[in-house]
């Protein structure tokens, strides 16, 4: 049985036609987009069975989040089709084998393999999300792929695909081929929730399909949602590159803090983790991280205890729900009490 919540005024109240205490719908749908108000409620309680206080900000902020973000990569992606096919002299044709191989092949861009793996596992979570009728947990799982997409995928992929100086013909229909993979799969998703965008997206990107492709199909909404290959999904992948984007806004903050700006260039950048599996990642992506943090090398070292000093800062909310009476002041006096050595 599938039971929704009741969708409030924006103060808590219920929604009355003689008080207006709610904003004109067609007016958000103009402004905004019945899309994003589709999205704004499939995101909240609703379809949770709890309330949800309406509110205009929310919708304004899908569009923010997710549309602006996923039209960008999208145009971005058509922009540089464009130039490839006059660099080319032919036009571009997506192959979706392509995908297999630039995951495979040992000597492929490793961004690539990346955004591959995050999206066939965005595909995995969100087929069984929806299967199970938890559309809520959907929009953030697209949302973090989508900001992965176009914060570190396309920046740090900007040069391959824009076959700048030194960038062969092959590299860079590599790099739009993928792009334009993860973006059909992603526009594939978002189409029961968010179909007219999705549509207008998914007429375009039907232009690079060969003719016997399963997806040349008329509407986004004859095809089904795309299913994904287990053999492309590598988590060791994903958590190399989340570690390797941690670090680049760790080192980021550190340069704001004591005032270096991001162009004034750095002889060595020191990278302290015990484990060595983590050290080991690092220095898959070496090359991106010197890039990022303007670096001339990067210096990997496992010895945290001269380096890393422990403390502990308890969130006395979060323990006291769990510990109740447990949780005295002696308990959290001893909490300020251990040394760096006993919290690690």
């Amino acid at each position: 049985m599938i039971v929704n919540g009741i969708v409030l005024a924006e103060d808590g109240s219920k929604m009355s036609k003689s008080k207006r205490n709610y904003p004109d719908p067609m007016k958000i749908a103009d402004e905004h987009g019945a899309d994003a108000c589709r999205l704004y409620l499939c995101n909240s309680p609703v379809v949770r069975a709890e309330p949800l206080k309406f509110s205009k900000e929310g919708v304004k902020d899908i569009v923010k989040d997710i549309f602006l973000p996923y039209f960008n990569a999208y145009r971005f992606l058509i922009q540089n089709i464009t130039r490839y096919e006059k660099r080319a002299g032919k036009n571009f044709v997506y192959d979706e084998k392509l995908r297999v191989t630039v995951f495979k092949a040992e000597n492929s861009n490793y961004m690539d393999k990346w955004i591959v793996a995050a999206n066939q596992n965005l595909i995995k979570f969100c087929r069984n999300e929806l299967d199970n009728y938890r559309l809520y947990t959907v929009v953030r799982a697209v949302l973090e792929f989508l900001e992965n997409l176009t914060n570190w995928y396309v920046r740090l992929n900007r040069p391959r695909m824009k076959g700048d100086e030194g960038i062969t013909e092959e590299d860079q229909r590599t790099s739009l081929n993928t792009l334009f993979d993860v973006l059909m799969n992603t526009t594939q998703l978002l189409a029961p929730i968010c179909p007219f965008i999705s549509e207008y997206v998914f007429q375009n990107l039907r232009n690079g399909l060969p003719e016997d492709s399963p997806l040349a199909l008329k509407s986004v909404h004859w095809t089904a949602i795309p299913e994904y290959d287990q053999d492309l999904i590598n988590e060791d992948i994903e958590a190399v590159v989340h570690r390797m984007c941690n670090a680049i806004e760790t080192g980021r903050l550190i340069r704001d803090k004591i005032k270096i700006p991001i162009k004034y260039p750095l002889r060595t950048v020191r990278l302290v983790d015990a484990d060595p599996n983590v050290l080991k990642g690092f220095e898959t992506v070496k090359r991106y991280l010197c890039e990022e943090m303007n670096c001339i090398d990067i210096e990997l070292i496992d010895n945290e205890a001269e380096y890393v000093d422990y403390s502990c800062k308890p969130d006395n909310k979060l323990i006291g729900q769990v510990l109740k009476k447990k949780f005295d002041k002696k308990f959290s006096a001893g909490l300020q009490e251990l040394t760096s050595e006993q919290l690690k």
